[in-house]
């Protein structure tokens, strides 16, 4: 790779930092306003898929114990395991993401 189009790389990723900040404080003063398209507001619906997933697991799961009539234990597992890989993944990504940025700040310029 190129120092070129690692500059190139660099100046996008320090656009997107500073886009995000931008979008953070327009986002506390508005409340819960989308994050705009590209990496960041990628990630952001992906977190916010994971945490909903969880969210409705803990909360089948809590119904299952209480007895509530329509809820399975078989659909209670499946969403808890649902839950789970979602997780993972997303640690899995985090964990590339961090490994990769890593990587380019250890690069000789």
């Amino acid at each position: 790779m190129a120092i070129s189009s690692i500059e190139s790389v660099l100046q996008q990723m320090r656009a997107i930092s500073q886009a995000t900040q931008a979008g953070e404080r327009s986002s506390a003063a508005s409340g819960s306003e989308a994050v705009g398209g590209g990496f960041a507001g990628e990630l952001k619906k992906s977190l916010d898929r994971i945490s909903d997933a969880q969210q409705q697991a803990s909360s089948q799961a809590q119904a299952f114990e209480l007895g509530k009539p329509g809820v399975a234990l078989n659909d209670v597992m499946v969403d808890m395991q649902k839950a789970g890989i979602g997780f993972q993944m997303g640690l899995q990504v985090r964990n590339k993401v961090v490994a990769a940025y890593q990587e380019i700040m250890n690069m000789q310029a």
